[in-house]
Formats: C-alpha cells, sequence, structure tokens
C-alpha cells in the first residue's frame, strides 16, 4: 500500500477512509486471547456450557479481543503517513459494545477519518470513528473514536 501525503490526509477529513477485509473470529483465536488475559470466563471459553446456559447459542469473543483487532485491520486496510518512521495507538475516546461476535462470525472494519492534527513537533494526530461490522447483523459489534498518532520528522531550516 504506497503512502499518502499529509495534505491527502487532510483533505480526507469526514470520508470514509477504508473497508477493511471480513476476518473470521475463530475458536482458536478466542482461546488464545483467555491465555493471555486470564479471562477464562466458560461464555468465551466453554463451547457446550455456553450453548446451554447462555442466550447466544454458544461462545462469544471477548470484546476487548474484537477491539483488538483493529490494530491488524488497520494495517491491512488504511495506507501509512508519507515520511512517518513511526505509528502509536493515542488511545480512545468513547468505545461501545453493541453486538456479541460470536465464535465463527465474520467482522470487517469501516474507518472514517474524524479529524487529523498536525503538530510542529513532528507528530500527527489522527482520529477514526471505527465500526467493527458483524457479517449479516444489522447492529455492529463495536463502534469507537479511536486516536492514533504518527511521527514525521519536522523539516529542518536551511538558514
Amino acid at each position: 500500500m504506497n503512502p499518502i501525503s499529509l495534505e491527502t490526509l487532510l483533505a480526507s477529513v469526514g470520508k470514509e477512509v477504508g473497508l477493511s477485509p471480513w476476518r473470521t473470529v475463530t475458536q482458536t483465536m478466542i482461546d488464545q486471547f483467555a491465555d493471555a488475559t486470564d479471562d477464562h470466563q466458560f461464555i468465551h471459553c466453554d463451547p457446550v456450557r455456553a450453548a446451554a446456559e447462555t442466550p447466544y447459542g454458544g461462545t462469544i469473543a471477548h470484546g476487548f479481543l474484537t477491539l483488538s483487532l483493529l490494530s491488524a485491520m488497520t494495517f491491512e486496510t488504511l495506507p501509512p503517513l508519507e515520511k512517518a518512521t513511526m505509528g502509536v495507538n493515542h488511545g480512545f475516546d468513547e468505545i461501545r459494545f453493541l453486538a456479541p461476535v460470536k465464535s465463527g462470525a465474520r467482522i470487517r472494519a469501516r474507518f472514517v477519518l474524524a479529524d487529523v492534527k498536525a503538530r510542529p513537533s513532528g507528530w500527527v494526530q489522527m482520529t477514526h470513528d471505527v465500526t467493527i461490522e458483524l457479517e449479516g447483523s444489522v447492529k455492529p459489534a463495536l463502534t469507537a473514536r479511536w486516536l492514533t498518532l504518527a511521527f514525521v520528522e519536522p523539516e529542518k531550516d536551511s538558514a
């Protein structure tokens, strides 16, 4: 994916800037996330019990697993900023988990660029309104306002 200029980025504020490919959330992913976070609640890790005792008919992904997949969906969807030497997660202003992601479900992320602030220090702050869509559902899995930073080395004065 070719990098985009700051000018192009600024001109994209208010527009949809990306739609990721569909991604399947597997039980293996859910189990590995449970191991990494020590969150082995039965609704995530016990398909038999989750089918019998929940309204979901089986296990569901951790909300934080769904949220964490944004990083991968970003890298496969949004072009990098031209001349940026690194990017970092700056946090979220708002996150809402709206529908459960069942094991085996497919999700994708839709990105709308809400704001860009280019700082004299070289940091460029981007704010995206993100929706993780759930295949076959009118209701999204989650919505979030996500802030990221990219660092572009400031131009040196030639004087």
